[in-house]
C-alpha cells in the first residue's frame, strides 16, 4: 500500500497504507453526518469504541450541537 500511495504522488507521514484509507473512509463518513454505527459496520468493527479511534470530529461540527453557556459569555 504504501509502495503505490508513494507512486501515486501521495506524500506519507508516519501513517501510511492501510490505517490511512481506514481512517480517511471514517473521517469522510463522519463529515457527511453517517450514523456511527454505520462507519463500524463498514470497517468492521464490532464495537463503536473501536470505531472512534478512527474518527476526527471538525470543531466545525462540534460548535453546531454546542449547548449556550448557562448566563451568557463570560
Amino acid at each position: 500500500m504504501r509502495k503505490r500511495l508513494r507512486h501515486g504522488g501521495v506524500e506519507l507521514g508516519r501513517v501510511a497504507g492501510a490505517h490511512l484509507l481506514r481512517h480517511s473512509l471514517a473521517t469522510q463518513l463522519v463529515g457527511q453526518r453517517r450514523p456511527i454505527n454505520e462507519v463500524a459496520d463498514l470497517l468492521g468493527h464490532r464495537s463503536i469504541n473501536t470505531t472512534a479511534l478512527y474518527v476526527k470530529v471538525a470543531a466545525s461540527q462540534l460548535a453546531e450541537v454546542a449547548l449556550p453557556f448557562p448566563g451568557g459569555v463570560a
